[in-house]
């Protein structure tokens, strides 16, 4: 339908654009006939460079959105549809909600590692203080190459990690998990995925919306400047050698500004003074005017002469497009305009009206009272008129290679003892203690796995006297060998950690990380993607909230082009009813008995063991079961609720040998265990088939749990006891626990002391 006005087309930027100039800012030749036939006449610049970036696939999901709509959307805790607002909202009970999401910045930390994931930390933040809610936890997912070889990798993972560091150490919100991967395929294209988790009383949520013809409409915060322009449209394209020069796309943050911020912001929340507010994320003042005004069903008029700047001589289409941190877009209620600047000023904080809410669905913008652009909201916005695409799917030729691949062929080592303490070695087994040291855990007393470790992060509710359970995980490996199989795994280790911390397993928000949408190969697992994490979100009850899509983390090299392997990480959040409930990873006392929940198999599939010990990288997912998975976790919850177990660890990573460390450390205690006669050693210690717990327990409360463990039917063995600090396995000595932890806790500091 075309607008009832035009904008002036002898202004700077309002000359009309024609469709090479639509190609320079990455639309295609079909969607620059689209946006004429949207306008009724031909874009001008500026409305074109607001189409690139909001049409851009970090913008649109033009090549996701078909298929995350398959994705179980609704749960009894759901109070938000999924993707409406800023974040996930799932009830806690006692009045309040917990809002979470998580979100990728992997390109930004690719070519600037310390902005690109501070700034990262700062967006996800704002998305949960925008609702209104309180951040009291952060997570992250990192990826990078190889830190043992690779100079760029141990670039990146050093200035990740202080960008995570320095920006939530100051903005004052502690991280309670994550998880950190190493891998050639994220040698150019590292993933960095932050996750926040906040409360928010259920009627003090703040929408992102915008109503009411004539409400002002204000920006808040930070003034803007040029950095980030066009960094929607720049994650949206691979890495390239020329990807340095488009530097200037990285946003700059300021977690001081950002912290006066959110207290302002949650000081607003509690009057009923504004309508809705909305991060200025991707796309900037673009992207938080047409979706607040697409979703209140309004038009907005908007002067950018207004808008605070921090650099002379910007250009309408520079301001529009800006990305620059700490800043947001607040609809006021018509005469309360006084009491909301008051607050702002009171933070010290830019509060400016730059605009008012009109009727009708256009967003019109203006320069010096001058119209420079005149847009339909609805055809900006993910679900309106943005395009939706349905890309060509190919299996690739690797998937059947992996099925051909016979443990029987592998050769069992000769010294197991030797195996196992070089598997410690790993970057992705040893302790990440490199990392969340430079993290600051403990700000606002809240975390309660400090000194007593769990499976989750456990960070305590004061208000209510609850816990929340987070945690995030995601094996590549896995997905990357099946992904539909990888891709239920990969919830299924999640849920498994809440439930091994004492917690009830509640909704999910995931970050998609991919290669190249338009390579038939990567869609292909993109969407056996989607489908194995929807059947496990629906077996364990918990919808997804929202979330990100990531990709083209792909990058030009001169062997052609490599993509990463599909990382679709899970964030989780569970509750905790009961933090008398809460459970341990680590041993408690001599002498209590281990026991392997789930099944024993002679698998070593993708394990590490596998492809660091045998260098096999052909293999299919481990071992997994969905059905299986769930009556574990079910009777792990029920053995705990009932006090009759010490301590739970899930096996993962590394298998049941690492998970026995793990659990040993915290406490210096050892283990004592023989494996099964009827599996390979190698299979038994190092294999990662899934759905299986590790649980230690007082003598004196086995003969209840043999009885729980025979009714409920699901597979268990007795592994041994645990000892003061000795390693044995099958009556052979393998060290004590002192030797495990300095191999376990040396080889990352060793590895990240290389230059």
């Amino acid at each position: 339908m075309a607008t009832k006005t035009a904008p002036r087309t002898d202004l700077p930027d309002t000359k009309p654009a024609g469709l090479e100039t639509a190609k320079k800012l990455g639309l295609r030749e079909e969607e620059y006939a689209r946006i004429q036939e949207i306008l009724g006449r031909v874009p001008n610049f500026t409305e074109l460079s607001i189409y690139s970036a909001m049409w851009s696939e970090h913008c649109s999901y033009k090549n996701s959105i078909r298929l995350l709509k398959t994705l179980p959307r609704t749960g009894p805790k759901l109070l938000a549809e999924a993707g409406s607002e800023n974040a996930g909202l799932v009830d806690i009970g006692d009045g309040w909600a917990c809002a979470f999401k998580i979100e990728s910045h992997n390109h930004p930390s690719a070519i600037e590692p310390y902005q690109g994931a501070a700034t990262g930390v700062g967006g996800i933040n704002r998305d949960i203080f925008t609702m209104g809610a309180r951040p009291i936890a952060q997570l992250n997912s990192l990826r990078f190459g190889d830190i043992t070889k690779e100079k760029s990798s141990r670039w990146h993972m050093r200035g990740v990690v202080k960008g995570i560091g320095d920006y939530g150490n100051a903005f004052g919100v502690p991280v309670l998990g994550g998880e950190v991967y190493f891998d050639p395929c994220y040698t150019t294209n590292p993933l960095v995925n932050a996750m926040s988790v906040g409360i928010v009383r259920t009627d003090k949520v703040i929408s992102a919306t915008s109503h009411g013809v004539g409400n002002p409409v204000f920006i808040v915060g930070s003034a803007t400047g040029k950095d980030g322009i066009h960094g929607a449209s720049f994650a949206s394209k691979d890495i390239t050698e020329t990807s340095m020069d488009d530097l200037p796309a990285v946003q700059v943050g300021d977690p001081f500004m950002e912290k006066l911020l959110l207290e302002a912001s949650l000081e607003l929340a509690q009057t009923d003074a504004i309508i809705g507010m909305q991060d200025m994320g991707a796309a900037g003042i673009t992207c938080s005017t047409s979706e607040m005004s697409a979703k209140g069903e309004s038009g907005m008029d908007v002067h950018l002469d207004r808008v605070p700047t921090r650099q002379e001589g910007m250009r309408p289409w520079e301001i529009l497009l800006s990305e620059s941190q700490e800043r947001m877009l607040v609809v006021v209620k018509k005469g309360r305009e006084k009491e909301v600047k008051a607050i702002f000023d009171k933070w010290d904080l830019h509060c400016v009206d730059i605009g008012t809410v009109t009727e009708g669905g256009q967003v019109r913008f203006y320069w010096n009272g001058e119209l420079v652009a005149d847009v339909p909201a609805e055809s900006l916005v993910l679900g309106g008129g943005a395009p939706v695409y349905t890309r060509e799917e190919r299996e690739p030729a690797y998937i059947k290679e992996n099925k051909k691949f016979k443990a029987a062929k592998v050769p069992e080592p000769d010294d197991l003892m030797a195996v196992a303490y070089d598997l410690l070695s790993s970057p992705n087994i040893a302790s990440k203690r490199w990392v969340y040291e430079q993290y600051d855990t403990m700000v606002r007393t809240g975390t309660m796995t400090t000194n007593v470790p769990s499976d989750a992060g456990l960070v305590l509710v004061k208000e209510t006297g609850k816990a929340l359970a987070v945690t995030v995980d995601c094996n590549g490996r896995y997905v990357h060998a099946d992904p539909y199989v990888g891709a239920m795994i990969a919830v299924s280790e999640a849920a498994r950690n809440i439930v091994c911390s004492g917690g009830e397993p509640c909704g999910v928000t995931n970050c998609l990380n991919f290669g190249n949408p338009y390579d038939p190969e990567v869609y292909w697992q993109f969407a056996n993607v989607i489908k194995g994490m929807g059947e496990a979100c629906v077996e364990f009850k918990t919808p997804v909230t929202g979330g990100n899509v990531s990709f083209y983390n792909q990058s030009v090299t001169e062997k052609g082009e490599v993509a990463v392997f599909p990382t679709p990480t899970i964030g989780m959040v569970g509750i905790l009813n009961d933090i008398n409930k809460r459970m341990t990873m680590a041993f408690q006392e001599k002498g209590h008995l281990l026991f392997l929940i789930g099944k024993v198999t002679d698998d070593i599939a993708s394990s590490e063991y596998l492809v660091r010990h045998h260098k096999v990288h052909r293999s299919p997912a481990p071992y997994f079961d969905l059905r299986d998975e769930h009556l574990t976790h079910v009777v792990v919850a029920h053995l705990i609720k009932k006090g009759l177990i010490s301590a739970a660890h899930d096996v993962s990573d590394g298998g049941l040998w690492t998970t026995l460390v793990e659990m040993g450390l915290p406490n210096a205690l050892g283990f004592d265990i023989v494996t099964d006669s009827e599996v390979r050693p190698d299979a038994f210690l190092f294999g990662e088939g899934q759905g299986r717990v590790i649980i230690a327990l007082n003598e004196d409360n086995e003969t209840e749990f043999l009885d729980i463990m025979r009714i409920s039917k699901v597979p268990f063995i007795l592994l041994g006891h645990v000892t003061k600090g000795k390693l044995v396995v099958d009556d052979e000595p393998f060290g004590f626990i002192e030797d495990a932890r300095k191999v376990y806790e040396e080889a990352i500091p060793k590895a990240m002391s290389e230059q």
